[in-house]
């Protein structure tokens, strides 16, 4: 079952004796498990009722003692085996002879991988079977849209979420972290707009990187060459400008290639997936760099 999936979700009937937690999105495993923790104990405490191993030092006998054990005002005991891939790894054969006849506690397993081709595999239900990747570039948008409603109680426009995914690297963390401080930033609105998300979020290094490429569309070559300075000042890496510098030429001479094959300036940067909140920026850069340069890029 896909993780964004079993959180929007509710949880009905008996748990399973054995979950698993597969993929590299940390932040969804830590969701699920978040989810899973009231459902599996109620309104025990968990410190009272869960317990955590890693997965390289766990020993069978340890955990599987753990299971048997009845928790002081709890309905059942919760273990979780962190990076559990070597602890399944050495000991996959019991893990497959506890399922036919397991234990009053639940066992989660938190692995990167999980081939479903295998024996232990197939003895788990898909219910039970948690994939935390992240979703596609595309579904990001979506996705904050309703993370910024369930978890904030914001409403965050397609516009503004697509600005929010364009500053941010595609980690679900990163996203939820500037969610949040974007639902204190606007206090009691019940929105976050564009505006709201180039003020708060679009003033890192790495979005001003790019609005000095927004001072050349304008003609201001002292305000774009200011805008470089201070970045170098603050430590920026030269590098790392460089890069971003490359990528906004390749996307322009890209966009310059589509107009020259008919299309016109905005259509060339809907193509390109341009926010529409950035379009007049764009417009003016190809303005200023023109043909000539555009085709040189």
């Amino acid at each position: 079952m896909d993780a964004i999936d079993f959180l929007n979700k509710s949880r009905k009937g008996p748990p399973q004796p054995v979950y698993i937690l597969t993929g590299d999105e940390e932040f969804l495993k830590r969701q699920a498990r978040i989810a899973l923790t009231p459902y599996l104990l109620g309104d025990a405490d968990p410190s009272f009722a869960l317990s955590a191993y890693p997965g390289d030092l766990s020993q069978w006998s340890t955990i599987l003692s753990e299971l048997q054990t009845l928790p002081f005002l709890a309905p059942r005991r919760v273990v979780v085996i962190e990076q559990a891939d070597p602890f399944v790894t050495e000991h996959r054969q019991k893990l497959e002879k506890y399922l036919l006849k397991p234990a009053a506690g639940v066992l989660i397993l938190d692995v990167r991988t999980w081939p479903a081709n295998t024996k232990l595999a197939k003895a788990i239900p898909d219910q039970a079977t948690i994939v935390c990747k992240a979703p596609k570039s595309a579904q990001l948008p979506g996705w904050c849209v309703q993370r910024a409603r369930s978890e904030y109680g914001k409403e965050l426009d397609q516009q503004a979420a697509q600005l929010l995914v364009d500053f941010i690297e595609p980690s679900l963390g990163l996203l939820d972290q500037e969610l949040a401080k974007l639902a204190v930033y606007v206090g009691d609105r019940a929105s976050i707009t564009a505006a709201d998300v180039d003020v708060l979020v679009g003033r890192s290094r790495n979005a001003e990187t790019f609005k000095i490429f927004d001072e050349i569309g304008r003609g201001n070559a002292g305000e774009a060459l200011a805008t470089l300075q201070r970045l170098l000042a603050g430590g920026a890496d030269p590098i790392q400008i460089l890069g971003a510098f490359s990528w906004q030429l390749r996307r322009l001479a890209k966009a310059g290639r589509l107009i020259r094959g008919g299309l016109s300036p905005i259509q060339a940067l809907t193509e390109l997936g341009v926010n529409s909140y950035f379009m007049a920026n764009w417009q003016q850069q190809l303005k200023q760099l023109g043909p000539r340069r555009r085709a040189d890029a």
